[in-house]
């Protein structure tokens, strides 16, 4: 399984066929094979040697995607970088990955000098936006002047390609190393039962830079179908695109589907062509889904679970099975295993658990990742006794549907996004004022989950200063998104006067902390 092969196949079955629409730029696969050849060939002439990792920090385009292929056809692997983080998490990325080449749109332009001194391996700036490149940096364009391009690198299948970045537990992000062989495989679970085919539409609207986007590109490469691209989500700009490209198939996060099925006028748009939506990251409540049955009556939907070590995708809960009842839906699950994935849950000792019994839910297949990078304990926790252990609690019923109750690592999922509590937690510890700190994840109707920290301050900021700066809710929201992304700072803080309560080993109870947020509701996460 070569990322070359399917572009190489893609140019021979369906080499006029369009491949990527974005904007007015328009190109077939005969087309996009040869600039891939010689984005290949670019990256050779700057020196490049096999295995040198590229990175790119952009919004959604052709040329990002170019990249995808691009990258590995030359034998190098692809870094994404996650658009929505705060520059010193950018510059860890790159420093850790020790990226040689970083490939910026003119969005993230204005980002480069702020992060330019600090960044450890970076040799070559490319530009892949529109028009002329910004002093210092080279034209994307400019890469593919080597016509002949260049032959596939003779790589093999489970040769390292991808590098997504994930947080930690312990508040330091972990690559997580894909082979060419984790992600086709992958795609190649899902595609058929999906929809992908080689006349299939496929509407990039997720960021790319995300796994969960990044499987959909290579499903929709392996079913030589078309890519529709636009720079982000925005509800109108995808309904327009469904509308005018006659989209067949999508990947949204909840908190999208949510957003455009109770768009003003979206009753207006003809969505008819969309065949299958594919959703993640989190549950969808009954309540979206119910209205996204009535504004789109002709999509079936596919709730997918997984994560990024598994490339990402390991269960599927099926269109049919989208139905509130007792007999035949499975509403509350995310689905049974998709083909080639063997799950089972676990306890505290790694021994198989009894149907109904909540445990930790792990995994075996060749989607699984290769390791962590760079962290080799981390790697073999993570697969120990051959089994990818996914750090969610779940239930499996006599069927093999999946049920996640709740999560072994300390980690918020809001928006779509995962959250490590130990990253926010690392970033308001660095607040002078905090003496204890706490971060969790409460209900919130929108994103899921909101990211909630509960802190006490120094005894001698119980009054609320530190100098003459008062140390509020705000104050600490504010410190926190000088340091890490939007996305992860507290959307609330509680400021206690007494101290967390600790558990016998002297760590603080989260359990006890969330117990108030989580009354009444049938599990703790969403």
């Amino acid at each position: 399984m070569k990322i070359s092969s399917t572009i190489r196949r893609n140019m021979q079955v369906n080499g006029k066929g369009t491949a990527t629409i974005f904007g007015d730029r328009q190109q077939t696969w005969d087309q996009f094979g040869d600039r891939i050849a010689r984005l290949a060939s670019g990256l050779s002439n700057l020196g490049l040697a096999s295995g040198d990792r590229v990175a790119v920090l952009s919004l959604n385009n052709d040329r990002y995607m170019e990249s995808y292929f691009g990258v590995p056809w030359g034998g190098y692997v692809l870094v994404p970088i996650n658009t929505r983080l705060a520059p010193p998490e950018i510059e860890f990325w790159l420093n850790d990955s020790a990226a040689t080449v970083l490939m910026v749109d003119e969005t993230f332009v204005p980002m480069v000098p702020k992060i330019q001194a600090q960044l450890e391996a970076v040799k070559h700036i490319v530009y892949l936006g529109e028009g002329p490149a910004p002093q210092g940096m080279l034209s994307f364009e400019g890469l593919l002047e080597d016509i002949s391009g260049a032959p596939p690198a003779d790589t093999a299948s489970d040769d390292l390609a991808m590098l997504y970045y994930t947080g930690g537990t312990t508040g330091r992000s972990k690559g997580v190393m894909l082979s060419q062989h984790n992600v086709l495989y992958n795609a190649l679970q899902f595609a058929p039962t999906v929809g992908y085919r080689n006349n299939s539409v496929y509407l990039h609207a997720a960021p790319m830079f995300h796994i969960a986007d990044g499987t959909c590109t290579y499903a929709i490469a392996t079913s030589a179908g078309t890519s529709v691209i636009i720079p982000g989500f925005e509800p109108a700009a995808a309904l327009n695109a469904i509308q005018e490209h006659k989209v067949s198939v999508t990947l949204w996060v909840p908190t999208m589907v949510n957003m455009a099925v109770h768009y003003p006028g979206v009753e207006d748009y003809d969505l008819s062509s969309l065949v299958d939506m594919m959703y993640g990251a989190s549950p969808m409540p009954e309540a979206v889904v119910r209205r996204a049955m009535e504004v789109m009556p002709h999509t079936r939907f596919h709730h997918a679970y997984g994560q990024t070590e598994s490339a990402p995708i390991l269960t599927m809960l099926a269109p049919d099975r989208h139905i509130p009842d007792t007999k035949t839906g499975k509403f509350g699950s995310c689905g049974q295993a998709l083909l080639g994935v063997e799950l089972k849950i676990v306890d505290e000792d790694d021994n198989e658990v009894p149907a109904g019994t909540v445990g930790e839910l792990c995994a075996r297949a060749d989607n699984v990742m290769l390791g962590y990078w760079q962290q080799p304990e981390m790697t073999a926790h993570a697969l120990r006794n051959g089994w990818l252990h996914t750090g969610d609690g779940a239930r499996m019923d006599d069927e093999g549907f999946v049920y996640i109750v709740d999560r072994v690592k300390d980690m918020i999922i809001s928006g779509g996004e995962n959250v490590y509590s130990a990253e926010v937690e690392d970033a308001i510890y660095q607040h002078p004022s905090v003496a204890e700190c706490a971060v969790i994840g409460i209900p919130h109707e929108k994103w899921g989950e909101q990211v909630h920290a509960i802190i006490r301050l120094h005894d001698g900021d119980q009054d609320g200063n530190l100098g003459e700066q008062a140390t509020d809710e705000q104050t600490i929201i504010d410190h926190c998104h000088k340091l890490i992304a939007a996305f992860k700072c507290p959307r609330s803080v509680d400021i206690s006067t007494t101290p967390l309560p600790l558990s016998g080993a002297g760590k603080i109870l989260k359990t006890t902390l969330r117990e108030p947020f989580w009354a009444g509701q049938v599990k703790s996460v969403n």
